[in-house]
């Protein structure tokens, strides 16, 4: 039988697929959700609620209307509001390597944490966060850093109703909680995008959603 052909990345998404593992299996702190097809985790006291409270004022200081590559706000299928926090600000900065130091990886492999805004009726429709190296965008995406490996996304409120994270393929929802830290690789063990991450941001009923999310590549970001 031939072997699949190696997909862009792939070596360096099996290796620091590998190195994350093994960080966050010897943290008590953090918490597998058993599942077959995504190593998926959640940190259930990341951030402070004086934290959370700071960062849902910077969401609300800087939120536009979430971009996607090839479709517009008007398309419905992301309706959130959202922006990049400044890096250089003292709780964003040190937030983020705490992030770094969680799952181990160089900050420089890091995008800038954006923070999401959503209110009722907005959503995300089921998405997976690694690029599809078959579109237009990918030769961008590939100069600025590479393939996403790692997602790393903390919510900051209690939501009034809706608003869960469904990971469609897994059969599992989690609802929002405050200074909850949920982590999971975008790739597969032998580094091959992982097509079961595919999730979704359920539209709120009420109320509103705030959430901080920080994705890492496999290379320099920028």
């Amino acid at each position: 039988m031939t072997a699949p052909a190696p997909v862009p990345d792939q070596s360096a998404l099996a290796r620091v697929g590998a190195s994350v593992r093994a960080r966050l299996a010897n943290n008590a702190a953090v918490c597998p959700i058993a599942n077959d097809a995504v190593e998926l985790f959640a940190h259930g006291s990341f951030l402070a609620p004086a934290e959370c409270e700071a960062l849902c004022a910077m969401i609300d200081a800087i939120a536009r209307p979430s971009a996607l590559h090839e479709m517009d706000y008007a398309s419905g299928y992301r309706t959130s509001y959202s922006g990049d926090l400044d890096p250089t600000g003292a709780l964003v900065k040190a937030i983020s390597c705490r992030i770094d130091a969680l799952i181990g990886l160089d900050r420089a492999i890091g995008e800038p944490i954006q923070g999401q805004r959503y209110a009722p009726r907005q959503q995300y429709k089921p998405h997976n966060d690694w690029f599809y190296t078959s579109e237009s965008y990918w030769p961008g995406e590939e100069a600025r850093g590479g393939q996403r490996s790692w997602t790393a996304m903390a919510y900051l409120n209690a939501v009034e109703a809706g608003g869960g994270t469904m990971f469609s393929a897994l059969g599992i929802q989690i609802e929002p909680k405050p200074g909850v830290l949920l982590i999971w690789n975008n790739a597969l063990p032998d580094g091959r995008p992982n097509e079961a991450t595919l999730h979704a941001g359920l539209p709120v009923e009420r109320g509103a959603k705030y959430v901080i999310t920080k994705w890492y590549r496999t290379r320099a970001w920028g």
